[in-house]
């Protein structure tokens, strides 16, 4: 009976010991997502709003994920259009309270926060506006050795210089010169004409007896 106990005992406390895995993993996955992690922020920061439901907020951000997961960016331009308007705001207030400050120091830290908030907002509506006009690159093609990596060939002939023009049709008329002396026969240091008179061969005697 005793050892029966001891069997139900430890199947239980296994049971319980899988159940508190299984909750510490999903707590870990959960503390992991994007969504959860804005989610906690949102519920925070959110207030004025009422008292937020995590889960709500989670479900929400999810679609929105699935959205941009689907090329679809019309809440993130919102966003960012949101985001840019709210920095205005601070930017205003700051600057409201800057006015009003007696000392030069304070009036130093509010205008310091005050042109922080309207930078930031400026890098908002560039990134709107990189987001609605991507930036066009154009690329030219090379053809890169990767033997040793120390050679590289772009497409595309370069316009030569007048140097290198020069250079050019030198070499060319070398090429003429050297291909018009090709043209004459040479033994040693004589050249034989073709047009000239040739010496006469003795004839041989012992041919001229068998003939």
């Amino acid at each position: 009976m005793a050892a029966k106990k001891t069997k139900v005992a430890a199947k239980v406390s296994t049971q319980v010991a899988l159940t508190e895995k299984e909750m510490v993993d999903r707590i870990a996955t959960i503390t992991l997502m994007p969504s959860a992690n804005a989610a906690a922020v949102i519920a925070d920061y959110g207030k004025a709003f009422g008292e937020q439901d995590v889960s709500a907020l989670i479900e929400q951000l999810r679609s929105k994920f699935d959205q941009v997961e689907k090329g679809d960016l019309h809440y993130c331009e919102s966003m960012l259009v949101g985001q840019a308007h709210a920095l205005q705001s601070i930017f205003m207030n700051l600057s409201r309270r800057a006015v009003n400050q007696e000392y030069m120091k304070n009036l130093e830290v509010y205008l310091r926060l005050a042109l922080k908030a309207q930078n930031q907002s400026r890098m908002t509506l560039e990134t709107l506006a990189a987001m609605k006009n991507p930036p066009v690159v154009f690329a030219k093609q090379a053809n890169i050795n990767h033997g040793n990596g120390n050679q590289q060939v772009n497409n595309g002939t370069a316009a030569p210089d007048a140097k290198t023009a020069t250079r050019t049709g030198a070499h060319a008329e070398e090429n003429k010169n050297q291909q018009n002396e090709l043209l004459e026969v040479q033994h040693g240091s004589k050249t034989l004409d073709s047009q000239a008179t040739g010496a006469t061969i003795g004839k041989d005697q012992t041919m001229a007896a068998l003939g």
